[in-house]
């Protein structure tokens, strides 16, 4: 983290602001056919979600040993930010964050990771049919909407990405597939076409198949604006290249085989093809002209595992140390966010779907159980300063642990232990000022009590 003292905009600006960008988002009322010389107003927006990918994990965040160049490419034409956080340190619960905008913790679904497999937990959890999320929003903005990849938000019958607002869904239910088989953890048969099983068009690696099915997606002639969350399985376990297909053979059901295995030479594999399929969806909106009028978002559901490159951060996934909250996040829109920058600006998952909403003139509740605990960040992203900042706290349970982040201090109690630590000076998270910044220590943890009285009480750990 940078050392430099930065400009923090205060309320009035930052509101001035917010209205002049909601102002320019909902002044079209219907999409307009792209070209060169015309700048989209209400934009197609392409929300791009790896699954495990660590902090450091693309060469533009430090990655050492492999590069990804087109996640590089579009962080050069966009802006990349060093302090972006998911909203949980494991899978469902950040997914629940940014598909409704709140805390995970103020949802039955963000209190459970992993989801129980469908055989066992019965379709019993889920995101609630008819809460509304992103894409019910985008939908009744006339936005064509799909998720194309990893759902874990519910099984069927009574949970699916049908059920919560988009229009068609191609992938996976649970949490993890293998990438050959396409099976889950129980060697059941997991991958949908809306709501039917189907075996894919052809076998293949799942990387591949939804890079491909993305592209499909993106070539299809349209007369009003689309929304495509992209969510991929890698780099997340079991730990497959893109030639690992007698590996794949080999893998026994269960847990501990599922996440098994690995190296970092097969893991730099995997990213490479992570890379590659984005770079093709990308390159894809350049061929259609849709380029400058496209809002593209890429980040993660979590901190990385066993192979993820986290320094300088402590901790990994299922952890509330930085490991395991810090996450890469980039942003382009040509022509109205400026390329090439890089942000400080505190951000968190729920802040993608108000942005997203914002740069679509979409209205979300401003009270009620419907409110958005996101910031929409657009103003921020289009300011002529890149060291304009907002100041806020942002707050976290996961099991036994719960942590608190404002400005330079975060609160992390882990069971009955309490730390606090100076990321200004510590990103490391080893030195504990409880006993020395008392006053902060204090106020840091009653914000968290005041916090936690306002969402859903924790599972005792055997109903998690």
């Amino acid at each position: 983290m940078k050392k430099e003292k930065t400009e923090a905009i205060n309320r009035r600006e930052f509101l001035g602001s917010a209205v002049a960008a909601s102002v320019l988002a909902a002044a079209a009322t219907a999409n307009t056919l792209p070209d060169d010389s015309q700048q989209q107003t209400r934009p197609n927006v392409l929300f791009i979600l790896a699954d495990d990918l660590g902090w450091g994990d693309l060469s533009c965040y430090g990655r050492p040993d492999y590069r990804t160049p087109n996640l590089d490419r579009l962080a050069s034409e966009g802006t990349r930010f060093t302090q972006a956080y998911s909203a949980s340190p494991v899978c469902t619960p950040t997914r629940c964050a940014f598909m409704t905008g709140q805390y995970p913790a103020r949802h039955a679904v963000g209190l459970r990771e992993p989801l129980r497999e469908r055989k066992i937990e019965g379709g019993r959890v889920g995101l609630a049919p008819g809460f509304p999320t992103v894409a019910s929003h985008l939908g009744a903005r006339g936005y064509e909407t799909a998720l194309i990849g990893k759902w874990h938000l519910g099984y069927l019958p009574k949970y699916g990405p049908l059920k919560s607002g988009f229009n068609e869904f191609y992938g996976i239910m649970s949490g993890a597939g293998d990438y050959f088989k396409h099976e889950d953890m129980t060697g059941t048969r997991d991958f949908f076409q809306n709501e039917t099983p189907v075996t894919p068009e052809r076998t293949g690696y799942m990387t591949d198949l939804l890079t491909e099915r993305a592209i499909e997606f993106l070539k299809r002639r349209r007369t009003k604006p689309f929304y495509l969350s992209l969510h991929y399985t890698a780099p997340h376990w079991p730990w497959e290249g893109p030639r690992d297909v007698e590996l794949s053979r080999t893998i026994r059901r269960g847990y501990d085989e599922f996440r098994g295995g690995g190296s970092f030479k097969i893991y730099a594999e995997m990213m490479r093809s992570l890379d590659d399929g984005i770079g093709r969806v990308l390159q894809t909106l350049r061929d259609a002209r849709l380029a400058r009028d496209t809002l593209v978002i890429f980040t993660s559901d979590n901190g990385g595992e066993r192979f993820s490159y986290n320094w300088p951060f402590r901790g990994e996934k299922g952890e509330l140390l930085e490991g395991g909250i810090r996450v890469p996040a980039i942003v382009r829109w040509p022509g109205i966010i400026p390329g090439g920058r890089v942000t400080e600006q505190v951000a968190i998952t729920m802040d993608w779907m108000a942005t997203i909403l914002a740069a679509a003139g979409a209205k979300p509740d401003s009270d009620g159980q419907h409110k958005l605990d996101g910031l929409d960040l657009l103003p921020i992203l289009q300011s002529k300063s890149a060291r304009s900042q907002v100041e806020r706290t942002l707050f976290w349970r996961h099991d036994v642990q719960t942590a608190v982040r404002a400005g330079r201090w975060k609160y992390w109690m882990d069971g009955n232990e309490e730390y606090l630590f100076d990321l200004l000076a510590d990103e490391r998270e080893n030195a504990d000022y409880k006993k020395t910044r008392p006053r902060e220590f204090a106020q840091l943890k009653a914000e968290f009590m005041n916090w936690d009285k306002q969402v859903l009480p924790r599972l005792a750990r055997s109903d998690q």
